[in-house]
C-alpha cells in the first residue's frame, strides 16, 4: 500500500541541528497530518536558535517494505543547501 508522508526538520547538514539531535539520539523530522502542517512545522523549526534553516517535504511509498520515492521539496526557510538527496 502506497502512502504519502509530509515531513518537516532542520535542514540537511545543518551542523548545530545535527549535533542536538544526535546528543538526543533522535530524528529531528516530524511526520505531519498534511503539508500546511508541514509548512507551519518547519517554519517553527527555523525560528529555534542555532538552526540555519528547516525544510517541509512529502515523500510516497510503501512503509511496510521501507521503499521510498526521493523526497519532493514544499518549501524551505532560512538556509539550506540545494541538494536534498540526503534525505
Amino acid at each position: 500500500m502506497s502512502v504519502t508522508l509530509e515531513l518537516a526538520g532542520p535542514a540537511p547538514g545543518d551542523a548545530a541541528a545535527d549535533q542536538a539531535i544526535a546528543a538526543c539520539g533522535g530524528d529531528a523530522r516530524e511526520a505531519c497530518l498534511s503539508a500546511n502542517a508541514a509548512v507551519m512545522r518547519a517554519e517553527a523549526f527555523s525560528r529555534i536558535a542555532g538552526h540555519a534553516g528547516a525544510i517541509a517535504f512529502s515523500r510516497t511509498g510503501d512503509p511496510s517494505s521501507g521503499d521510498f520515492s526521493d523526497a519532493k521539496l514544499i518549501r524551505k526557510f532560512g538556509d539550506v543547501p540545494e541538494d536534498l538527496s540526503a534525505l
